[in-house]
């Protein structure tokens, strides 16, 4: 594949992820901003704590074998789809092996992530690991052949399916068990969908050689994997712990709103990217070129976005969650503030490892982390939410060191033209910044807050303008919007 045909992949295929995501994101927070609405933080905190179980579970039967298919360089495709038949067949004997383990501990399962008594609850939302095994493979090749158009179709179906069958189902007093049904009518939906439209189906092949060949990349894949998962829910763990459900719920609603947002960009960028670069790894011009080039265009939408964020939180959290979840204004305003930071500069270093074929080197950057992290969650923790909320959210800049240590001196890749790749973004944002907290000093009405972020978008973009790299990064933006729109 030449350069000239994986740009065009590349951008047909971000078109297509974007969509996605974006129909994705925009209807997953509108069902949580009613159900906020209808159920407690408690019956989110539960739905937290399955959600940390499952998705455990989900990556220890992956095992790392969706990102080997996608980094892999197959001879032709009867190879590739030799392969994906192994690792179709372990991932689903692993998925089942993990839930009968589940549904055998589950009440000490419960009790070790502070639900005890819900046991049952765990082990019948777990049914949901042998159907991602059943997807997750095929989405593997469609991301490999930028096939995302695809995925766009089969994720809006699979996302409407929740939002319909979960909001009544809350309506009807079903609680926490309204969330749980939902997700795994829509993990049914996906398995069914993608399985039928993809190109391979499984067959009846096994090879122990190829088992191993695989598991010599994604053995650590699978390890990184568990670093990113305790890195992502130790949090959760220590919550549900040491204080309770209604924090619990409180704290990961918001969080995960957050994500959800910044994800309507991120979500869209990074397979592609990975895919992008895993076929450049040994092109450094352009493997550097492409990856500076992505990490531009996002630090035009997410730095302004987290500010935004940060500023208008009490706002943001009346319109996505309501009056009731109100002490969830700070969690949201520190956390998209420094998921934006975290993004940008830490977000696609693990895909730069992972595309190089050295994802050691991701799971040393999470375990140089966590060491950090866990104890400062631990800690927190115990002098109250708030404190927790801000140690939580700021430590994360100790991972992004890891990461600009682990780029510099590993892999050779030049941080400080990462820095100064999105810096114009960054003084953009800033100034955005104190604009907006200017302008929330005159008034504090519900209609000035809404006038006051149309002026921070101007003054952002206007500062923006003054780069001459951004004016142009701003142009090519318009142009291939104009462009899709027509085509």
């Amino acid at each position: 594949m030449n350069n000239l045909e994986l740009k065009g992949k590349m951008l047909n295929a971000t078109k297509w992820s974007s969509l996605t995501e974006i129909a994705a994101k925009i209807i997953a927070p509108i069902t949580t901003m009613i159900l906020a609405r209808i159920l407690a933080p408690e019956s989110f905190g539960v739905v937290a704590t399955i959600t940390m179980i499952v998705s455990f579970a989900d990556m220890l039967s992956d095992a790392g074998f969706q990102k080997y298919l996608v980094q892999h360089q197959f001879k032709d495709s009867h190879e590739k789809y030799k392969y994906t038949n192994v690792a179709f067949w372990t991932n689903l004997g692993i998925s089942f092996l993990l839930w009968g383990i589940i549904a055998i501990f589950c009440e000490r399962i419960a009790t070790m992530v502070g639900n005890p008594g819900l046991g049952n609850v765990i082990a019948i939302a777990c049914i949901q690991l042998p159907l991602t095994a059943f997807s997750s493979i095929q989405m593997a090749l469609y991301r490999r052949d930028f096939d995302f158009k695809t995925l766009f179709w089969v994720r809006l179906i699979s996302v409407l399916i929740p939002f319909i069958i979960t909001i009544p189902l809350a309506f009807l007093g079903l609680n926490y068990w309204a969330l749980i049904i939902g997700t795994i009518c829509g993990q049914i939906t996906n398995a069914v969908i993608l399985t039928m439209k993809s190109n391979w189906k499984p067959k009846v092949f096994y090879s122990i050689n190829i088992l191993k060949k695989m598991l010599s990349f994604s053995i650590w894949s699978l390890i990184e994997s568990v670093s990113i998962w305790l890195t992502i829910w130790v949090d959760t763990f220590i919550v549900g712990s040491i204080l309770n459900e209604y924090y619990l719920g409180l704290y990961k609603t918001s969080t995960t709103m957050v994500n959800s947002l910044l994800a309507l960009i991120t979500a869209a960028t990074t397979p592609v990217l990975f895919s992008a670069l895993s076929r450049l790894q040994d092109n450094n011009e352009q493997f550097n070129k492409t990856f500076f080039k992505m990490q531009r265009i996002i630090s035009i939408l997410i730095f302004p976005l987290g500010v935004g964020v940060f500023l208008y939180s009490e706002l943001v959290i009346q319109i996505l969650l309501g009056s009731q979840w109100s002490e969830a204004s700070e969690v949201i305003g520190v956390w998209a503030l420094t998921s934006a930071i975290t993004i940008v500069f830490g977000h696609y270093c693990s895909e730069v490892y992972r595309a190089k074929g050295r994802p050691k080197l991701s799971f040393l950057a999470q375990f140089l982390h966590l060491i950090v992290l866990a104890p400062v969650c631990l800690i927190s923790a115990k002098y109250g939410f708030l404190i927790f909320v801000y140690a939580r959210s700021w430590i994360r800049i100790e991972g992004i060191l890891v990461h600009f240590l682990i780029m510099k001196f590993v892999v050779r890749f030049p941080v400080l033209k990462m820095i100064s790749n999105v810096s114009p973004a960054a003084i953009s944002a800033i100034v955005m910044g104190f604009v907006g907290y200017f302008l929330q000093q005159l008034n504090h009405g519900v209609v000035w807050s809404f006038v006051s972020i149309f002026i921070c978008i101007i003054f952002y973009f206007g500062v923006l303008y003054l780069f001459p790299n951004m004016r142009d990064e701003i142009f090519d933006m318009l142009k291939r919007l104009k462009k899709d729109r027509l085509n």
